[in-house]
This record gives structure tokens, sequence and C-alpha cells, in this order.
């Protein structure tokens, strides 16, 4: 059995910890249970703005002396903002952890969030917006996604708007972050060759300054109703997504649906990479995924195609999903699928970071850990009649709304409902 261990510490900040006594590394990362999910319109990517000031100084550390420390130590330092939490993670040789945690729980801790920092991290904002809308792909991406859960709080932008950011004033961030960033939301995750009981120790008192609990927001949920949606951009190639709302973190068909999405788009002998790339030559790119979150999910399509060849494209989606509703998967596919799934897990398991990250994330939005053994069972038990049972969540294209970023205006509408 692997050894993980889960403390609570007298503050009420959670600590997960795998310790792996052959490296000499740790990856340690603080998460915090805030995400687009928990913002309201008008300060749209308040967290993700949050995120990138905690990298420009704290009351005894401006910006430049963050990096240098974490540099000093050797060490590599990102975060990332999502849906539903907020990392903030290091990665150091293990003799330097409590160095790199020092760092990570001063930003979290003790951020000035200065006006005139502020002002320029907006600006700096707006250009990966910028960015983000001149790749198409990730476009057609975000966009799909707030079609599915428009009206929901999983269909919130993370990065926000130029004029949501105009509203996110010096008082209106301190007060969020002080509202959002409370002991009872906040996960610390640490795996590597380190001392489990000088770690505790040493994050005993860190988190005192902040507040205890976070107010508990009341979920909305809205109609699903599917929808089309073009945007047209000079470019070369079009940019295809369909979605459609699927199943959650804690479905008990989560193993199954991961099963049947590797083989319909996950690899090089999916059913999608098959057919649209190889049979067909459409797409170069032709992928599925299946984005699970603690009360939702949605299983994405995307495939990147000649203008003039989306609508091949997409009746090369239909022929896949009908063929999957009419006859199933066969055993072959099955045994390659999990043999394929089992591979993925255990080549991440042998990197430290990744192992911060999945401890971190399980226990922050499912409030326990699996481990491996429990994972690569829940792969192996998944049968052809579980498929079966779940393959109809998306096996009708009248279920999918769909984003095509092209070069000129298509009827997109009838491409998906003929």
């Amino acid at each position: 059995m692997s050894d993980i261990i889960i403390k609570q510490l007298p503050c009420g900040v959670r600590v997960a910890m795998e310790k792996i006594p052959h490296v000499k590394s740790c990856a340690m990362g603080i998460w915090v249970k805030n995400g687009a999910v928990d913002e309201y319109k008008e300060v749209a990517g308040i967290s993700h703005f949050i995120e990138h000031m905690m990298f420009k100084g704290t009351k005894k550390r401006n910006a430049r002396q963050i990096a240098e420390d974490i540099d000093r130590i050797g060490g590599q330092m990102n975060a990332f903002t999502g849906k539903e939490a907020t990392c903030y993670y290091v990665k150091m040789i293990n003799t330097h952890l409590l160095d790199g945690a020092e760092v990570l729980i001063d930003m979290l801790t003790d951020s000035v969030f200065d006006s005139r920092e502020m002002t320029k991290e907006r600006q700096v904002i707006c250009e990966e917006i910028k960015m983000i809308e001149d790749q198409p792909d990730d476009l057609a991406h975000d966009e799909v996604m707030e079609m599915v859960f428009k009206g929901e709080p999983l269909g919130n932008s993370i990065i926000g708007t130029p004029t949501s950011l105009r509203s996110i004033t010096r008082p209106v961030i301190t007060k969020y972050k002080q509202e959002s960033y409370s002991r009872d939301s906040i996960v610390v995750s640490v795996a590597g060759n380190f001392d489990e009981d000088e770690l505790c120790s040493y994050l005993e008192g860190k988190f005192d300054s902040l507040n205890a609990v976070k107010e508990k927001k009341s979920e909305t949920e809205s109609l699903y109703v599917p929808k089309c949606k073009v945007i047209t951009k000079d470019i070369q190639q079009s940019h295809l997504c369909l979605a459609t709302r699927s199943i959650s973190l804690t479905d008990p068909g989560y193993y199954t649906f991961s099963v049947i999405n590797n083989i319909m788009g996950g690899s090089m002998s999916s059913r999608f990479f098959q057919n649209i790339r190889e049979e067909k030559g459409l797409a170069y790119s032709v992928y599925s995924a299946n984005s699970a979150f603690n009360n939702a999910g949605y299983y994405n399509i995307y495939a990147g195609v000649s203008h003039e060849k989306i609508g091949m494209a997409i009746d090369g989606i239909k022929e896949e999903l009908e063929l999957l509703d009419k006859k199933g998967v066969t055993d072959d596919e099955l045994a390659m699928s999990k043999e394929q799934l089992k591979a993925s897990y255990i080549f991440g398991q042998e990197n430290v970071a990744s192992r911060m990250f999945a401890i971190g994330k399980n226990l922050l939005l499912l409030g326990k850990i699996f481990t491996p053994e429990e994972v690569i069972e829940g792969i192996d038990s998944v049968s052809k009649e579980d498929i079966d049972g779940i393959k109809p969540i998306i096996c009708n294209i009248e279920n999918y709304s769909a984003v095509c970023v092209t070069k000129d205006k298509v009827n997109l509408k009838k491409m998906m409902r003929l």
C-alpha cells in the first residue's frame, strides 16, 4: 500500500502527505477551494487575478525577491486557477522543503496587493485574454464549456473580461481573498522524501491569520439546452468542438466513462482518430476528453479541419457515436483501453509533482485520497455491461453543443442536426 498520511493541523488546515523514500526531491502545493465557480459576474476572473498578485510581493519580499528565493534553492514554482480550485506549488530537492514552504506560505498569508502592481498585472491579464483569443483551439474549448454550463457557476470564465477586471480594485480583491482563503478551504499536499512530523510541526501556526471558515454559497442549476455557435476569424484551419454534459468526479461510473473516452478519442488507436484522421484524412489533431468536476462534468470532442471539411468531420463523429450506441465496444478495445489508462496513471505516479497534485486535488474536492491500488482496481473492474449502461450519455448527437472557429460563416446548426 502507498504511504499516504492525512493530518489536520490544530488551525483546521488539512495536510496530505505521501512519502517516497527513494527520491531526493519534494513537491509541495497549497490548494485553496476557490475558483471561477465561486465568483459573481461583476468580478469575473478575480480568483485568477489573486493568483497572479500572490507573486507580486509580500510584506517582506517584493516580486523579484520571491523569484530569487526560490531560484536560490534550485526550486521551480508556479500556480494555476481552475473552475473549483487554485493551487500554488513548488518543487525542490528534499533538503530545501521548508525553505520552499516558507515562501509559499508568505505569499498566501502576507501578500500586499499593491495598487500599482495591480494596475500592471491587470494589463498583463488583458494580454493573456488576447493570447487566448488568438489561439482558436483554446477559444473553441472555452466557448463550448460556457455553453454547456450556461447559467451555472461552471460556466463562469476563469480569466474574466477586460470590463470585469477593471471592477477589481484593491479593496475588492483584498476583501474577496480574505473571505475565500479560509483555513477550512485549504489543503497542503506534499509528495517526496521528507519527514512528516517535521513538516507538520513547521506548519503549525502558519495559517492562523486566515479566517477559520468560508461562507457556503448556494448552488444553482439550469436546464441544459444544446446550442451552436460560429466564431469567424482570419485563420487557415477550422477548429471544431462538440460537447455535452457527462458525469462528476463522484459518479460511480467515473472509471467506466474514462474507459469509454479513451476508446473513442484518447489515443492514436481510438475510434475518432482512426476514422477522422487515418481513414478520411480530415484532421491532424482529433481527440476527446471528459472533464469531471465535483458535481458535474462535460464530454468534449475536438477536431482541427480544413474550412470546407467541417461537415465531413461532424459526419465522421456521428458515425462513431452511432456505432458505439448500436454495437458497444469489443473485448479487445476494452482490454487495450484499460491497459492504456493504467499505464498513463502509473507513469504519472513516477513523478513527485504528479503525486502531489493527485493527493491534493482528491482531498480538497472529494475529502479522501484514492490509493494507487484503488485506482487500478477501479479501472480493471470496468465491464462491457458497465459501458452499455453509461454510453447513452454521449451517443446522441442532438445532445451536443457545438462551437466552430472558422474563416467564414457556416450553418453549423444544420450540420449538427441533419
